[in-house]
Order: structure tokens, then C-alpha cells, then sequence
């Protein structure tokens, strides 16, 4: 049976819409409805007369209709409605992170412009149907990389300046980068073998004195006390985000992960049941690009842990201890 979505309850009209309203923290009210076709909506009221800011921000978007209507005297509505059903789980993905974003708007003024951002920012997803899901080992890496940038929040006095560091979305050499350091974060299933894969030759060379492979072996264990599934990672981080900018940098650089809180990512729910740092220095066995022979470029290879032992570091010296 598949999992039940805010519109399964909404029946059809037969004029205007029926809506429910929408439990949160929203500074607008907030609605999920249908109109007299049966398609999918996502409504929010708005005070005042919003025209002139819809008309500067507004976009189209690829399989959704996005429109601002009157809907009484000193008051109007922003309507996303979804063209076609098959892509109803994208849409709630999209309306349930818009929620999220709305939590930290104050006023109708702010809601909408987070709102027509938000939407801005689900065009690429939505344009042209180029979405394709996360493999295994990609919805491994996205956690593994999102438990750091949790840890690097505890670290940091400024949120902002951790999201920053995140620099993996970006296709920086290394995930992260802070100060003089920089760390390459990998991932292990609970089963797999103790060898990393590092797919280029720019992973464990680095211009900043500090370079650090983090590693995370994480078990799927859904009974296990704290396990997590991406879409509760990614829910998780996002609450501990309590400034603006840094929430929408986050989602800026979920979205060139190509993640969306899609159902499929409810499962597996992980624990990391191993974290393991090592400091790439020295003879550190690596392939660097500028050591490599001329001609040979794009190289991947695997490191054996055991290779590696007597690098391993405290986990705390990646946060700037020697």
C-alpha cells in the first residue's frame, strides 16, 4: 500500500476549491485542496494586495501552474496547482520543504518571497523531467556528509559560517573547507569491505595546510535507537538552521545534489556505527595530480583502511586540534 499524501482525504468540488488547512508555524495560513478537476493544490492566503511583488518574482514552472488571485476584499491567494497525478510525490516533496522554508517568514509580504524563491529553486527539478533518484551509494555520501556538517554546527558560533564549509554540492575538491582545513568525507555500508573509493586525483590534494578523510560507517538498523532516514536527516538539519540565509543556502545546495524529500527516502534508516578521521600527510598513500604522469588524467582508486592505520587521528583534530 502506498503511503497516504495531504490530498488523499480532499474530495472534488463542484465549484471553487476544498481545502484543509495546514497545521504549523506558518505566519500565513496555509491550505492543501483541490479544484473542480480534481487536481492537486497547495494555497496560501495572503493580506494585503501582493500583485506588484508577484509580477517582479513570479516564475513559470514546468508541470505546475503558480498564480496569485484575489480571493476577497484586502486579501488574495497563491495557488500552486499540479498538472498531472504521477507526479504527485515531487509536488508534496516540494510543498512539504516550502512549509518548512515558512516557518521563518514574519509576514505576508516575506511568505510570498519565500515562497516564489523556494519555487525558483524547484524549477530545475521540475523543468524537462531531468530528475533522477539518488543511487544507494549517493543517499549514503548525502548523509554521511550531512552527519559532518551537524557536527561542524555544534562547532561553530555561527550557523552560517557551517553551511558555508559545505562545499561538496559545489564540486570542490574536498566536501568541506574552513579555515586552513579541509576535509573529504566518505562513507561505508555496515557490510562493505574497509576500502574507500576516492574517484579523482584532486580528492587528497589540497592548497589548505590541513587535510583530513573523514570516514562514517553507517548501518541499516531502522529498530536501532537514533536511526534516521535521509528525508529525517535532512528534516533534522533543517530545524537546527534558525537563520534564514544559512536555511536557504542549505536548500540551495540540497537541490544541486539533485535530493528531494521524495517517499523513496524514507528508507533505509541509518546509524553511523563507526567514525573513523584520518590526516592526509606525507607518504599518505594517494594519487595526485601532481604526481601523475603526463597524459593520464580522470583517475579512481580504492585506499585499504588497514593501508592507512597509522594516519588515523582523534576525530577532534578535524575541527582544528592537532
Amino acid at each position: 500500500m502506498s503511503d497516504p499524501s495531504p490530498w488523499d482525504d480532499i474530495g472534488v468540488p463542484g465549484s471553487d476549491f476544498q481545502v484543509r488547512q495546514i497545521a504549523g508555524k506558518m505566519a500565513v495560513p496555509c491550505f492543501w485542496g483541490r479544484n473542480t478537476s480534481g487536481a492537486c493544490l497547495f494555497i496560501m492566503e495572503l493580506s494585503g494586495d501582493h500583485s506588484s511583488q508577484y509580477r517582479k518574482d513570479a516564475t513559470t514552472v514546468h508541470g505546475i501552474d503558480v498564480d496569485l488571485r484575489d480571493s476577497q476584499i484586502g486579501a488574495q491567494r497563491l495557488v500552486l496547482a499540479l498538472h498531472r497525478e504521477v507526479d504527485r510525490d515531487l509536488f508534496e516533496g516540494l510543498c512539504q520543504t516550502l512549509l518548512a522554508a515558512l516557518e521563518h517568514a514574519t509576514d505576508p509580504s516575506s511568505s510570498l518571497a519565500v515562497a516564489l524563491a523556494h519555487i525558483r529553486r524547484w524549477k530545475a527539478f521540475l523543468s524537462g523531467r531531468n530528475l533522477q533518484h539518488l543511487f544507494p551509494e549517493e543517499v549514503r555520501g548525502l548523509f554521511a556528509e550531512l552527519t559532518f556538517l551537524l557536527e561542524l554546527i555544534e562547532q561553530y558560533s555561527s550557523i552560517g559560517e557551517a553551511v558555508a564549509a559545505w562545499l561538496g554540492p559545489e564540486r570542490s575538491h574536498q566536501d568541506f573547507i574552513y579555515g586552513n582545513t579541509a576535509v573529504e568525507i566518505k562513507s561505508l555500508s555496515g557490510t562493505e569491505r574497509s576500502t574507500v573509493r576516492i574517484s579523482s586525483e584532486d580528492q587528497l590534494e589540497s592548497l589548505n595546510d590541513r587535510l583530513f578523510l573523514r570516514i562514517y560507517r553507517l548501518s541499516s538498523l531502522a529498530e536501532a535507537a537514533g536511526a534516521r532516514s535521509l528525508n529525517e536527516l535532512v528534516a533534522y538539519v533543517r530545524d537546527e538552521l534558525n537563520e534564514a540565509e544559512a536555511i536557504d543556502e542549505f536548500e540551495r545546495k540540497l537541490a544541486i545534489h539533485r535530493y528531494v524529500p521524495l517517499p523513496l527516502y524514507d528508507e533505509p534508516k541509518f546509524v553511523v556505527s563507526e567514525t573513523r578521521s584520518f590526516r592526509v600527510q606525507g607518504d599518505f598513500p594517494r594519487l595526485v595530480r601532481s604526481l601523475l604522469p603526463a597524459g593520464i588524467t580522470k583517475t579512481s582508486y580504492d585506499i585499504k583502511l588497514e593501508a592507512i592505520a597509522s594516519y588515523e587521528c582523534d576525530g577532534e583534530c578535524v575541527y582544528g586540534g592537532d
